[in-house]
């Protein structure tokens, strides 16, 4: 087994542990997609997770742990299932 696929293999499960909507501790992250003060858009094991809120930074993110440490103020955290691989609402509809 290679590195990469033990990586992967750590990657295993998802937690959130958000504390006095200051602090949040994602664990299962894939990747983190976009970023700015107002939002964090994280691609999880369980899909994309939104973080919509203000001040938000980034402390720390390992791809290696899949683990993300982020301050801020959280407004709301959202999931969403990943967006489909074969094209967008279009290209499925007209097939």
């Amino acid at each position: 087994m290679n590195n990469e696929e033990q990586s992967k293999n750590q990657i295993k499960k998802h937690n959130i542990i958000l504390e006095n909507r200051k602090t949040l501790n994602v664990s299962g992250v894939k990747d983190v997609s976009e970023f700015d003060d107002g939002k964090v858009i994280i691609t999880t094991n369980n899909g994309l997770l939104t973080v919509d809120g203000e001040g938000l930074h980034i402390n720390s993110f390992s791809q290696q742990t899949g683990d993300l440490d982020l301050e801020g103020r959280v407004h709301s955290l959202i999931y969403n299932d990943e967006p489909a691989k074969d094209g967008n609402f279009f290209s499925r509809i007209f097939k």
